[in-house]
């Protein structure tokens, strides 16, 4: 397992975790991307980015919550299928609400 950036982090990419990656596990495509991703096969679960990331999104793949498990298969998909993950974070976008508003 490793970690995974959930809801939180839509339209916030604030990139200090990118920034605090020692490995380079985390990217995404500016004016792209909606969020950051977290490559699961790259991730050595250092834990570096949990404590940068303003936002609170970032959290190891047991952990998630329930709404925001989706966001681990969203990750790996990044890696595979960029297109088919970002369809998936706009599919999702009820999850970023329901976050937000708890």
């Amino acid at each position: 397992m490793a970690y995974v950036i959930a809801a939180p982090c839509i339209d916030h990419q604030d990139q200090a975790c990118i920034e605090s990656c020692p490995v380079d596990c985390i990217t995404f495509e500016p004016g792209v991307d909606r969020k950051a991703y977290i490559d699961p096969d790259g991730c050595i679960e250092c834990g570096a980015c949990v404590n940068e990331c303003p936002q609170g999104a970032i959290y190891h793949e047991s952990e998630l919550q329930a709404p925001w498990q989706v966001f681990a298969a969203i990750d790996r998909a990044w890696y595979r299928d960029p297109a088919a993950a970002r369809s998936a974070v706009a599919a999702n976008t009820d999850v970023v609400a329901n976050a937000e508003a708890a």
